[in-house]
């Protein structure tokens, strides 16, 4: 095809050196994003996570190689080069050498399981007494073990402090609430072992992953139906140091992720999801605490806060919804003196709403 033999179209060329210009400009800019592609480092980036990358009208999921902190060749791989947490991953990367001695304990506790948020301050401890006080309600043998290293509240939920801790020949003796009727409830708690429970506890995570260990291989559990596992707010160093222990034949049957109605509490524990999806941890329910408030003289629900939090986010990752637990003044007094909410106040609106949830979890699990 010959140009037109104008000067002033196509760039002077003629409509015939369009294309024949303009080809070897295309392929050059092909080559130079296909450079730019190949220039990419992934190893600087450290992520668990595929990232997407757009390069034009494109789109193309590259998968960046992952932190290595929680397998064989930490401190090893190239990713870790110039990590300032390389030393300490790589003093921590010896076997667990307590893992056979837990996994004796371990084996003849039936069920076991997690009360997990990434948000602060949405009851988690108060679902994990709760659901331990109605487990055994349903004639349950129940070991609550208390992992929130620094801020323990276990101690005051289940009426244990002050009490000494025994180390006997079995081991450490767990507790048993101060409340009558209670000999199948075992407790465990940091919180329990300070001579003075307004110490802190000011330790990095090799520490707490010590302590964490000792409390599951050392403590004399017996033979339970159910450990219930309390954890703090987050997805750091005991939630990782617990999932590591009870890894391989003794992994946890689940578990249970504790939010409140709001978007900014719903936000966060939406990374306590993905910390469980990507741990290989099933979440056997999401439960709604401080959800509306019961009137101590109808028990009519009222919402105070914005609701259906957690049925949304149940929906949005397709996660069984067990409930909701409202504000209920017997639960604050119970709570605050030790008391069993299930057996003072049997027929209050939030034990009607956690004998519900167990007996959900106790279908799932049958």
């Amino acid at each position: 095809m010959s140009g037109c033999g104008k000067s002033q179209c196509c760039g002077g060329g003629g409509c015939g050196s369009k294309s024949n210009n303009q080809q070897p400009q295309q392929q050059q800019q092909q080559q130079e994003t296909n450079s730019e592609k190949k220039n990419v480092n992934i190893e600087q980036f450290i992520a668990s996570d595929s990232v997407e990358l757009k390069y034009g009208t494109e789109d193309q999921m590259v998968t960046f190689k992952g932190c290595p902190s929680s397998t064989g060749q930490v401190g090893q791989e190239s990713v870790c080069q110039g990590c300032p947490g390389k030393d300490l991953c790589s003093s921590q990367q010896t076997e667990n050498t307590d893992k056979k001695a837990i996994d004796i304990r371990m084996k003849v506790i039936k069920h076991k399981l997690l009360v997990l948020s990434g948000k602060g301050g949405v009851g988690k401890s108060s679902v994990a007494s709760l659901l331990t006080y109605s487990l055994a309600a349903r004639n349950k043998k129940v070991a609550l073990l208390d992992v929130d290293i620094c801020g323990p509240s276990i101690p005051k939920l289940m009426g244990i402090e002050g009490l000494p801790v025994v180390n006997s020949e079995a081991g450490w003796t767990p507790l048993k609430p101060r409340s009558p009727g209670h000999q199948n409830i075992a407790v465990m708690s940091v919180g329990a072992l300070l001579a003075n429970s307004d110490n802190s506890i000011v330790w990095r995570g090799p520490r707490k992953t010590n302590i964490i260990n000792r409390f599951l291989k050392d403590t004399f559990w017996g033979r339970q139906d159910f450990l219930v596992v309390d954890t703090p707010p987050g997805t750091s160093d005991e939630h990782l140091s617990v999932v590591e222990a009870l890894s391989g034949s003794c992994k946890p049957d689940g578990a249970i992720i504790v939010t409140t109605p709001q978007d900014l509490s719903v936000d966060t524990v939406k990374r306590e999801i993905n910390f469980c999806l990507k741990m290989g941890i099933k979440i056997l329910g999401i439960v709604e605490n401080l959800s509306g408030y019961a009137c101590p003289c109808c028990e009519e629900i009222t919402e105070i806060f914005k609701s259906e939090g957690g049925i949304k986010l149940a929906n949005q990752y397709n996660i069984p919804f067990l409930g909701k637990i409202p504000i209920d003044t017997n639960l604050g007094y119970c709570a605050e003196n030790g008391k069993c909410l299930v057996c003072d106040f049997p027929n209050s609106s939030s034990t009607k709403s956690i004998l519900d949830i167990t007996d959900k979890l106790l279908s799932m699990l049958s």
